[in-house]
């Protein structure tokens, strides 16, 4: 059995109370294997045989707001959640069980958890270990409770669990459980997008994604949560790759040198769409705009998995824009700035970040070449440039007081067409040289319906995104 561990104290004064009350009190779950392994727990449960209107009668400040049972204290500043023992009924959805049972003994409570690691109870001196969850803890172990294929067919989640644990923890999965895993892959089906991607995001945010996102695609799992990946098995890329495009994107994950977890998943995500542009065969395939069909591939996927606009947004960029021109050689300060302009500088970083992932995805194991390294520097050079009309010494309102323009898309041409002025050389973002540019164009535009202006400015949103501006 393992040795005593430590309880934060405002856990034991929780635990206290409920004893003093005449109720039970285990630290269980996540909390108990996490301290057993000398982890911090990030959260604290306890388990107990009062019941929810119990705990909040001995609890008066507590918040009980669902349905199984759990009541989240706070000791000082430290929310810990009460839970009520409680056995299940069948779960005929595959997510949720038909009935609950409050107030059953701790070894019924222990018998519906789902890995044995997670169904160890602890009450500051003795363990509950009925299903020997210290030993796989040791032998590094992910092993379900009792029958694997039950368990996953109560809440066929636990599949994308086990698998997140075997990447979090450094765990494998035991035989019979990883069979039944693949045996019930298809009930994955049954559970909501907002909870897959719930997994998905923690399993990108472990020190081995790669590890979760090859059990996904071996399981059977991956061909249903996210089938635009596994479209890449086995299809060859051309002369400049030496794996195939689905490989490749695994690769791409495992060395994206970036912690941040949207930045793996745009890394992993980025070649998704080369199946569905290639053209030939062979060392000399094409690939054409496989980046603009990959964001949006990849922006219809995340939409089902019900992750947020801002996250979608900022993942699809980068897929879009992952193919930018870094030839230091053609590159011109101007061509920096248009692309500081068309990614925007928030992006560069992550942007580099996918781009080196990319590279080393392909068996090219130079983090950074020259060019790349010459590229931030030329960024680090350019970034007080301007880059936005926002940053033209001259706005809206002088146009329109100078030369009598009113609101409208006129101001936004001349504005444009200024900053491309600017872009080519920053020296002209002075007001004396923009006034003077500024009437000069205003004159050619005598003749121009706003209607024409409006289609100018679409043309010219457009081309900030043009696939003409990016090569590779």
């Amino acid at each position: 059995m393992a040795n005593p561990i430590k309880i934060p104290n405002e856990v034991q004064q929780a635990m206290r109370i409920l004893r003093e009350n005449a109720y039970d009190a285990y630290i269980v779950g996540g909390s108990t294997r996490d301290a057993i392994m000398g982890r911090t727990a990030k959260d604290w449960d306890v388990t107990t045989n009062a019941l929810p209107e119990d705990i909040q009668r001995i609890f008066p400040h507590s918040l009980y707001l669902n349905t199984f049972g759990t009541v989240t204290v706070r000791i000082k500043d430290m929310p810990i959640e009460i839970t009520t023992y409680r056995a299940e009924g069948k779960y005929s959805d595959s997510r949720h069980p038909d009935t609950v049972e409050f107030g059953v003994s701790l070894e019924e409570d222990l018998q519906r958890r789902d890995f044995t690691i997670n169904a160890i109870a602890y009450d500051g001196e003795n363990f509950v270990d009925p299903y020997n969850g210290t030993a796989d803890i040791s032998a590094g172990v992910i092993q379900a409770v009792g029958n694997p294929s039950e368990r996953f067919q109560e809440d066929a989640l636990r599949m994308l669990r086990a698998i997140r644990f075997s990447s979090q923890l450094g765990f494998k999965i035991e035989s019979a459980t990883w069979q039944a895993l693949i045996d019930n892959a298809q009930l994955i089906k049954n559970i909501s997008g907002e909870r897959i991607r719930d997994e998905l995001v923690k399993m990108l945010q472990t020190n081995d994604p790669l590890k979760a996102f090859l059990a996904l695609h071996d399981s059977g799992l991956l061909k249903i949560i996210l089938p635009e990946l596994s479209a890449g098995v086995g299809v060859e890329q051309n002369l400049h790759h030496i794996y195939t495009v689905f490989t490749h994107n695994m690769y791409a994950l495992q060395f994206c040198p970036s912690d941040d977890w949207q930045v793996r998943l745009a890394a992993l995500l980025h070649d998704i769409g080369k199946p569905q542009v290639k053209e030939g065969d062979g060392k000399y395939s094409t690939f054409h705009n496989h980046e603009i069909a990959g964001a949006k591939m990849a922006r219809k996927a995340l939409r089902r998995l019900k992750f947020s606009k801002e996250e979608i947004q900022r993942i699809t960029h980068l897929i879009r824009h992952h193919m930018f021109y870094s030839d230091t050689d053609d590159l011109t300060d101007a061509g920096v700035r248009r692309l500081l302009q068309r990614v925007g500088p928030e992006n560069i970083e992550d942007l580099i970040a996918v781009r080196v992932a990319d590279r080393m995805g392909s068996g090219v194991y130079k983090e950074k070449p020259y060019r790349l390294l010459e590229l931030e520097r030329r960024l680090e050079h350019v970034q007080k440039d301007p880059i936005s009309t926002s940053m033209l010494e001259i706005d809206g309102n002088i146009l329109m007081k100078e030369y009598g323009l009113k609101p409208g898309a006129k101001i936004g041409v001349v504005l444009h067409k200024l900053l491309d002025e600017v872009l080519d050389d920053p020296k002209h973002n002075t007001q004396e040289y923009l006034s003077k540019r500024s009437k000069e164009l205003v004159d050619s535009m005598k003749d121009m319906s706003e209607a024409d202006a409006r289609a100018i400015m679409k043309e010219y949103r457009n081309q900030l995104s043009n696939i003409n501006a990016y090569k590779g």
